[in-house]
């Protein structure tokens, strides 16, 4: 694994861990609406990550070429966003706009404080592939004093 790989693999976390934090920011940004383009509440989203490397089982990994080719294609991708089946949140609030005739609306399927919790995860995360990029580079440049 070479220097770069390293670096590589540690901007592909950072990629995808500011694309979760954009689609966290944009779940807590429409948690109240009622009403989307297709008529019916907000539903939210979450992001699919998959390995950066071959499909193949972990024992395959113990092998010399093996190693290569994942060290090779290292890091993390986003497949998609996706949305969340959990069903809505019913209310009662009869003054609504958006209210059945029994005075119930349908809330966006958007819970804040689990929102919350996964944007301190993807920020740790974020933080940790920075710091790994900071170590890297770090040894890259105590590499290059050792030839002073």
């Amino acid at each position: 694994m070479g220097i770069f790989d390293t670096i590589n693999t540690s901007a592909t976390g950072l990629t995808a861990q500011r694309l979760r934090m954009d689609v966290i920011a944009k779940n807590i940004a429409n948690a109240n609406t009622t009403r989307t383009a297709n008529g019916l509440p907000y539903r939210r989203q979450t992001v699919v990550f998959r390995e950066n490397c071959r499909n193949t089982p972990f024992t395959s990994f113990l092998s010399a070429e093996s190693r290569r080719r994942f060290l090779k294609d290292g890091g993390v991708k986003a497949v998609g966003i996706v949305d969340d089946k959990t069903p809505f949140r019913c209310t009662y609030e009869p003054g609504h706009p958006d209210a059945d005739e029994e005075g119930y609306v349908l809330m966006p399927n958007v819970d804040i404080v689990t929102e919350m919790v996964n944007m301190i995860s993807a920020t740790r995360a974020y933080e940790a592939n920075v710091t790994a990029l900071n170590a890297t580079k770090g040894m890259a440049v105590k590499a290059l004093e050792i030839g002073k």
